[in-house]
């Protein structure tokens, strides 16, 4: 046999028949391994735990459900605008941040009452569609037994990137998909082959996800230029090479470096390569365009500096049972991670292939862990929360390595005691990482137990082959070896987020009979029902109604910024502004209907339980609303949540105490004196105040403030008494005030740092906020119509001033009064306005997600570059084929006379 078997060298096409039995093979696995992974965790749908930890519960499993709603015509918006959530947000950022795979669309085949199995369905097929995916990418790279490439397709599906994020960000899914899909491309294009079909996958997998897409098409680009330097089939040049060592009899001697094609056909490749991504993209550009524009304009997130992971924790992330969100998954299995570690060391594998894999594999780990390439895996910004998002792209590598080094079957032993000997250093290296699980050296024993029996019985085969009980019982073993290793590695994830990160409950009784609630009351666009609180986030997409609750990656900072300054809460850092039942902005955004639910039992992982809901109907003015062209200013200055209401709404309705008397005792606790007129309702504004406050010893209530990831939401403290003799004054208004006290008792945390704003009370009288009401709907729109991204309001005759619209002033709203051509619309305080002038008796507003057009333009010209890719392609001279044909006879030859000679 030769010295260094080069098959890599020696191109073959692979035939279709063991790619699509390996793609089966690998798919139906992986879905097993990953349900059964489930079931041992004791997870829905195959146990009554949750499985909506963090933003799986508060943000996809919500814009599935809506999705869905939206799929079957049951929402008032459409592609390009959601008036559900957020007063009225963009949409299609919003799909094309969570929604554009086509694998959402499964989410139609189930009732709306079983959002969480179709997400979970979808979830799995993505993550079987990966497996097939690499397994038939492995058997493209090389020729070898196709169920050893199921099984190493399957690691790749189930790695420990999948089970510690993908499953529970099921838009990563689609990138975990697209890398090999890209790499397949990439064959393509240093082949020459499918010039049309290669910029169609790179558009399909830019338009289901262009983040991860964005790492894939990254990774492939490094696997395509380790196939540029180790292989000799790049273009005609492999037909000449095929030829030339068919034609001189040279098939039994070594050629690592004797066939190597000139730079020009590698140059050439990589042209056609580019040339594929660009169309690719330029064909998602009309979604990709919008999601960009869309993160500009989205609120920031404060800056996260990169911080390098420990190398013993990297090393810990190889081994099975580890779960961690600052270190890099990279559990594979342990016998796909020994056979890659192999590959250095097998000489069977020509050296030039051994060389270039191995330094490409050091360089991407490295990568990983210098900021410059981190952010440039990350599009230039390093993320909040998990920041190896790209680590599927090398665990892709390493499997790709195991492939190429068992391929042509097992390594001798020399290459497996040095791929034994790297594993052994690994384990013993991250012994002292926190992210090791008491699971991990039992399994990783397990597994090595297995792996070297399969090895026992593949060596054994190698000097049989004419027997086929011992390839089988090898096949077997590593299967066994792999699946048992997964098993514990998924079941131990899962159970290790469900104990350290937040979870949302399932879908159950009080998400069901706030839906029902809901829909009977919906009055849209006469005015809004906001469902309030419940158990996760995004209600209104789980629900129904039309709220501030929103909860996405593209939150617009405008509307942050409005609704942070009325003194509505958030969490995530503003990118999750939630529902604020307080009467002064129900009146300013139509909230007519109100909706309150309380629990009758305590949340749990494995259930929800029944609620109460109480509905309140309040009359408030119309969506749209006729104002002075000039804002009234606040009688004070408008440095308090309680102006800002009052300049919105047009009319003064508190009473703010200008200089609260405060007291701090020695334990921490502090009291504020405040008058406020009788009979007005106390409301308590202190964004950043963790702690209780209770007005007159009466009931406490909670702030959770913690900038920058909370700001507390202001809250009712209660209802000032009637005034007594000792305690009024006659006040200008001739209206009685009283001595209030609130007691505050900040968390112990906080005591120290106890910031309040400089007029934290606002004393509503409830008398003012009705009379304003009343004018605002006697001058108010007479009528509202809304379409899917539109609205049209018809006004009394005569009106001047400023149409005002119940409606956040986000990028892409464009407005005309009467018949004038839209524009971009004004901003009231945040809000749409629209001037009048007398004359016009109906305002419109329309909404076009901004990058629509641009988007279009690029998408329109990379079509037109694949029309003429394609005609091209037909044109070219017909003698191709046959070079192909003779290239394909000519290399079957030389191999038939290679293993003649060995």
């Amino acid at each position: 046999m030769p010295p260094a078997a080069e098959t890599e060298l020696l191109p073959s096409r692979p035939r279709r028949g063991p790619r699509l039995r390996a793609a089966a093979g690998a798919a139906l696995l992986t879905g097993l391994l990953f349900c059964l992974a489930g079931r041992l965790a004791g997870s829905y749908p195959f146990g009554p735990r949750t499985r909506n930890i963090v933003d799986l519960g508060q943000q996809y499993l919500p814009f599935h459900a809506y999705w869905r709603k939206l799929l079957v015509g049951e929402t008032h918006g459409d592609l390009f605008l959601n008036w559900s959530s957020g007063f009225g947000s963009n949409f299609l950022g919003d799909f094309g941040t969570y929604l554009s795979s086509p694998f959402d669309l499964l989410v139609v085949l189930f009732p709306a009452d079983r959002t969480e199995l179709a997400l979970y369905v979808i979830t799995t097929v993505k993550i079987s569609t990966a497996g097939a995916a690499m397994a038939a990418l492995l058997l493209t790279l090389r020729r070898g037994p196709w169920p050893v490439a199921a099984v190493l397709g399957t690691a790749y599906a189930l790695s420990g990137w999948t089970f510690n994020y993908g499953a529970t960000v099921p838009m990563w899914l689609d990138g975990l998909v697209a890398f090999p899909l890209l790499c397949l491309v990439g064959e393509w294009a240093r082949k020459g082959r499918r010039p049309v079909l290669g910029p169609l996958v790179v558009a399909v997998v830019w338009f289901a996800n262009f983040y991860t897409a964005y790492m894939a098409t990254l990774g492939a680009a490094v696997v395509l230029v380790i196939r540029l330097l180790t292989t000799d089939d790049t273009g005609a040049e492999a037909l000449r090479a095929a030829t030339a060592r068919a034609d001189a009899g040279r098939a039994d001697g070594p050629r690592t470096d004797e066939a190597r094609a000139p730079g020009r056909p590698r140059l050439a490749a990589l042209l056609r390569a580019a040339r594929t991504v660009l169309i690719g993209v330029g064909l998602a550009a009309p979604l990709v365009v919008v999601i960009y524009l869309a993160t500009k304009v989205a609120d920031p997130t404060p800056p996260t500096p990169f911080a390098a992971a420990d190398w013993t924790d990297v090393l810990a992330r190889l081994l099975p049972a580890t779960a961690s969100v600052a270190t890099p998954a990279l559990f594979i299995g342990t016998p796909a991670l020994a056979l890659a570690l192999t590959l250095p060391f097998n000489s069977a594998v020509a050296a030039r292939v051994r060389t270039v894999w191995a330094v490409a594999i050091v360089l991407v780990t490295l990568s990983l862990q210098w900021e410059p390439t981190h952010l440039l895996w990350h599009a230039g910004a390093s993320p909040n929360g998990i920041p190896y998002r790209q680590t599927f792209v090398l665990c892709g590598l390493l499997l790709m390595a195991a492939w190429l080094s068992t391929a042509q079957g097992l390594p001798r032993p020399a290459a497996l005691l040095g791929g034994a000997g790297l594993l052994a250093f690994a384990a013993r290296a991250a012994g002292d990482s926190p992210d090791i699980d008491r699971w991990t050296y039992p399994a990783l024993a397990a597994a090595l137990g297995l792996a070297a029996l399969a090895a026992v019985a593949g060596l054994l085969a190698g000097r049989r082959p004419a027997g086929r009980l011992l390839p089988v019982l090898a096949v077997g073993l590593l299967l066994a070896a792999q699946a048992g290793e997964t098993l514990v590695t998924g079941k131990r994830i899962e159970e290790q987020q469900l104990s350290k990160v937040s979870w949302a409950p399932r879908i159950g009784p009080w998400h069901t009979d706030m839906t029902r609630a809901v829909a009977e009351k919906d009055a849209w666009p006469r005015h809004r029902t906001d469902p309030g609180e419940v158990p996760g986030g995004n209600d209104v997409l789980l629900v129904g109604g039309e709220g501030a609750d929103y909860y996405s990656s593209l939150t617009a900072d405008t509307y942050s910024r409005t609704l942070a300054g009325l003194g509505f809460g958030f969490y995530a850092k503003g990118r999750h502004p939630v529902s604020l039942d307080q009467p002064v902005t129900d009146a300013i955004f139509a909230i007519g209907t109100r909706m309150r639910s309380v629990p009758k039992a305590p949340l749990a992982l494995d259930r929800l339980p029944e609620a109460a809901v109480t509905v309140t109907d309040t009359p408030v003015p119309p969506l749209v609303t006729v104002r002075p062209s000039t804002p009234p200013g606040p009688p004070g200055p408008a440095d308090s949540a309680f102006a800002r209401q009052e300049q919105l709404l047009g009319h003064q309705v508190y009473d703010v105490p200008t200089a609260p008397s405060r007291t701090d005792a020695p334990d921490g606790t502090s009291t504020l004196s405040v008058r406020c007129p009788a009979g007005s309702e106390v409301w308590f504004w202190a964004p950043e105040y963790q702690g209780t406050a209770a007005l007159d010893g009466g009931p406490a209530v909670d702030f959770a403030g913690k900038l920058p990831s909370v700001l507390a939401p202001m809250q009712r403290l209660g209802t000032v008494p009637a005034a007594t003799t000792a305690s009024t004054t006659a006040a200008s208004s001739a209206t009685a005030s009283t001595s209030v006290r609130i007691d505050l008792r900040p968390k112990a945390e906080a005591k120290p740092r106890l910031k309040l704003p400089a007029r934290p009370v606002g004393c509503l009288v409830p008398e003012r906020l009705a009379g304003a009401v009343r004018q605002l709907t006697a001058t108010g729109a007479t009528s509202v119509r809304t379409t899917g991204h539109s609205i049209t309001a018809e006004l009394p005759a005569g009106s001047t001033g400023t149409a005002v619209l119940a409606v956040p002033r986000i990028s892409g709203w464009r407005c005309a009064a009467g018949d004038a051509p839209l524009a971009p619309a004004h901003s009231r305080l945040g809000l749409l306005a629209v001037p009048l002038d007398g004359r016009a008796t109906t305002v419109t507003c329309s909404f076009r997600p901004p990058g629509l057009r641009l988007g279009g333009a690029v998408g329109a010209a990379a079509l037109a570059a694949l029309l003429a890719t394609a005609l091209l392609h037909r044109r070219r001279p017909t003698r191709e084929p046959a070079g192909r044909e003779e290239f394909t006879v000519r290399a079957r030859a030389a191999r038939t006379a290679e293993k003649s000679a060995a």
